[in-house]
């Protein structure tokens, strides 16, 4: 199994960073024979954006959904563009359409805030701009003009990735975000300094960014001391780590 199958298989079977609630939801409801699911990407090779094509893969190849519209961008009369709408689907079940946003995303919990690894984002603040503008766009008049055939949308948010603790710090791990409570199964990789390095006592194993998700099936050599502002890395036994600068996040605020 290549590295897109197995990301594939991670994408239909893994957790929301959040309990199901609408509008936030996992894919563990989709009717899919993965047997049949023919998975090739040579687009961009960002995480995201691969992440983005086998969520359409498995959706519009579900027994439950079929593609209507996909990556439109809103823009006004002068060009500017406003924001963007993953996926409009139509639910044959319920003969209604759905906008779908999905992000996969991995947030280090520092001091009460989970933050990206680079600093520069946070959950709470990715969580809020997914929900009150992300999924506002099927609402705004420049769509309803452009598309009239779309009414009464339902909205859906698929957040996937990975929450990471210090533990070697006693910080309290949160039970919600913004009032969404967040799934505790989902709270499984670990973080430290690099000042910290010597405790984590198990060889880790770099992973490149696209595999940030499945993590490794073959080891080489492990890593020695970090000196990057960050890197991630794996254990042989599963166990995801990010080793961070030590003067993280504040030294990447800067930018």
């Amino acid at each position: 199994m290549n590295h897109l199958q197995r990301f594939a298989n991670w994408v239909l079977t893994t957790p929301s960073l959040f309990e199901n609630n609408r509008p936030l939801v996992d894919l563990k409801h989709i009717s899919l024979e993965r047997e049949s699911l023919e998975i090739a990407y040579k687009g961009n090779p960002r995480l995201g954006f691969i992440y983005q094509h086998l969520c359409s893969l498995i959706l519009s190849n579900s027994e439950q959904y079929a593609l209507e519209l996909e990556e439109i961008q809103i823009n006004t009369d002068s060009g500017q563009t406003i924001g963007a709408i993953d996926f409009i689907l139509k639910n044959h079940l319920t003969q209604t359409f759905e906008h779908w946003e999905v992000a996969i995303k991995f947030y280090l919990l520092h001091q009460g805030t989970w933050f990206g690894p680079n600093a520069h984002d946070q959950l709470d603040k990715k969580l809020h701009h997914m929900l009150n503008h992300q999924l506002k766009m099927t609402s705004n008049s420049l769509f309803q003009q452009a598309f009239p055939g779309y009414h009464h949308i339902n909205e859906n948010l698929l957040m996937q990735g990975r929450l990471y603790i210090n533990p070697f710090s006693d910080d309290p791990v949160p039970q919600e975000c913004i009032g969404y409570t967040l799934n505790q199964e989902q709270i499984s990789g670990y973080w430290c300094y690099q000042h910290q390095w010597d405790l984590i006592n198990k060889p880790l194993y770099e992973l490149k960014k696209s595999l940030w998700a499945i993590g490794l099936d073959e080891f080489s050599h492990p890593i020695t001391k970090p000196t990057e502002r960050f890197v991630h890395a794996q254990t042989k036994d599963g166990d995801f780590w990010f080793i961070v600068a030590n003067d993280w996040p504040h030294n990447n605020q800067k930018d």
